[in-house]
């Protein structure tokens, strides 16, 4: 191959991504969310579509993918062909900690292309209405003196709900029984329901319920209190600084997506995080969407891998499977 040739093929190589992107997107979008309808996930995904569909000009399906925690639909994607027409919510369980969860996990956190970063929120340690303790403290002893009868629900290993609980029982020095569902509306509710005992929920899920009493709230896991819940102290104010964690959600595409449709994502994203609507939206449900400086595909690349950092160091000491 003479230098001309390899001239033009050098060249055809750095057109095509853009080429590419003048192109895209010319059907819709398939936006997979690796959870059941009615999570925060889904939530989120459902709540970013519409304002993005309306700035890309083509339409953004939402698609549940369910099961084994979130790893389901999240290798989905990250096999997909990388095109831009195949994205998804990702978030901390299925991204930053699973690959130090499950042995044979089929993905790799390496194996996707950060779009950006969408919003974050404080989990909230909960109970059933009728466990007698009235502060975390309370809790903690609770939980120590009936150990062997206690039941958390979470919606999975390596959900969210399941690492956080498994960071608050290494913490606090406590080990109730674990009773894992296929998603966080199934463990909500049978922690409403009383038919557990505690659990670990992301605000969106329960703030609701704590309100209405139907269930007990004793510290959410950032180092400020939630507007949604203004009345639940932090971890630190009730005894337990050790204890601190933030969850998040962003949009994720197979490793490979050219760099323009990235941002052509990236920039319809951002639109919908500008959005008074979806803003107030989010804000109603206890979320704080990311400030502007923080939207980038850089930004979310940067956070991202030190969140995998953060987590292959937390769970190096922690058993996180229920027990069986």
């Amino acid at each position: 191959m003479n230098k001309t040739t390899l001239s033009l093929a050098a060249v055809l190589l750095a057109w095509i991504p853009g080429a590419l992107a003048q192109d895209y997107p010319n059907r819709h979008i398939t936006l997979v969310v690796p959870f059941p309808a009615g999570g925060p996930s889904d939530t989120t995904a459902r709540l970013i579509v519409g304002p993005m569909s309306k700035a890309l000009g083509q339409q953004i399906v939402v698609e549940n993918v369910t099961g084994a925690g979130g790893t389901l639909g999240t290798n989905r994607v990250a096999k997909a062909v990388p095109d831009g027409y195949q994205i998804m919510v990702s978030g901390s369980g299925t991204h930053s900690s699973a690959e130090y969860l499950h042995k044979d996990l089929p993905y790799r956190s390496t194996d996707f292309e950060q779009i950006g970063l969408i919003n974050l929120s404080p989990m909230v340690l909960t109970a059933r209405r009728g466990i007698p303790a009235d502060t975390l403290q309370e809790f903690i002893a609770y939980l120590k003196a009936n150990e062997k009868k206690v039941t958390e629900a979470d919606a999975g290993i390596g959900s969210i709900s399941n690492l956080a609980c498994s960071v608050f029982h290494s913490v606090a020095g406590v080990n109730p029984t674990v009773v894992s569902y296929r998603g966080t509306p199934q463990a909500t509710q049978e922690l409403v329901a009383g038919i557990v005992d505690i659990g670990c929920n992301q605000i969106v899920n329960i703030a609701q319920h704590v309100k209405t009493g139907a269930i007990k709230a004793y510290a959410v896991t950032t180092d400020k209190r939630s507007p949604m819940l203004p009345d639940v102290p932090t971890t630190a104010e009730a005894g337990l600084p050790a204890f601190k964690l933030t969850v998040w959600f962003g949009l994720s595409g197979p490793k490979g997506t050219p760099r323009p449709i990235v941002e052509k994502l990236n920039k319809a994203l951002a639109t919908a995080l500008e959005d008074p609507a979806t803003v107030k939206r989010f804000a109603d449900l206890g979320y704080d969407v990311v400030p502007t400086d923080q939207r980038s595909p850089a930004y979310f690349d940067r956070y991202f891998k030190d969140e995998v950092a953060l987590w292959a160091k937390v769970l190096g000491g922690l058993a996180v499977a229920p027990k069986q």
